[in-house]
């Protein structure tokens, strides 16, 4: 990153992620609420937060994140929720703690660690509350890539745009796949419904959680979940 953030800073982006949408305002409220902070000082932040050019604030409204700001949030979510993944699955912390001992750990994990325990998970796609984990900001196409590329982590290319899976878009959305997670089984299933690295999406349909319909080339083809949660596209509309 450009500039070094504060943990105050990162957990209003990331309430902003959580809550928000890319173009979706969270109110002052929802955001004090959440980070047991007052109304006034929550606006304070927020012109703050837009003057960097971190969100697009509107007073009385709310806030969303910018692309620069939603980068960062994707970044911290992902360490938190697969924090809480390794909390849970690995070390065997109870329900009630895996939240915040996650936050606690999150601003202190290393790109490094990260990546290990992604390894180590085999590349998770949901937190314990079956939340999306972003993916990652390395510039690789698919995970078996990540996993057999030996160099220094310092000397790996990192992506400067954001990606969003296909569940996280909305109808009409489009944009082009640049990242499919998952081993080979989650590679041959998007082979077999035409999708490749490359292939432009355009959203038809997401009003179903469980099922997705988007537009490759010419077909129209449905979506599980599982898969709409694995494939990554680089829309910001």
């Amino acid at each position: 990153m450009a500039r070094e953030l504060s943990e105050n800073i990162e957990e209003y982006l990331e309430t902003l992620y959580k809550f928000g949408s890319k173009d979706s305002y969270v109110s002052t409220t929802t955001l004090s609420k959440e980070l047991g902070i007052a109304p006034g000082s929550v606006t304070q932040m927020l012109k703050k937060l837009e003057d960097i050019g971190y969100i697009e604030y509107v007073p009385y409204k709310g806030a969303f994140l910018s692309a620069e700001g939603n980068k960062i949030a994707q970044k911290i979510t992902r360490k938190h929720r697969i924090l809480e993944r390794f909390l849970k699955d690995v070390l065997n912390i109870k329900d009630e703690n895996l939240h915040a001992q996650a936050c606690e750990m999150e601003h202190s994990l290393s790109d490094e660690a990260e990546r290990a325990i992604c390894h180590m998970l085999e590349h998770p796609d949901t937190c314990p509350d079956d939340n999306l984990i972003p993916a990652c900001d390395f510039n690789f196409a698919n995970c078996e890539d990540c996993l057999n590329d030996h160099l220094d982590i310092d000397d790996i290319e990192v992506r400067d745009f954001n990606l969003f899976s296909i569940s996280q878009l909305a109808k009409g959305e489009e944009g082009e796949v640049l990242f499919i997670r998952g081993h080979d089984d989650v590679l041959s299933q998007t082979l077999d419904v035409g999708i490749t690295i490359g292939s432009r999406i355009r959203i038809e349909d997401s009003d179903n959680s469980e099922t997705y319909l988007v537009r490759v080339n010419d077909s129209t083809v449905e979506l599980s979940r599982n898969l709409a949660d694995n494939i990554f596209i680089n829309s910001y509309n």
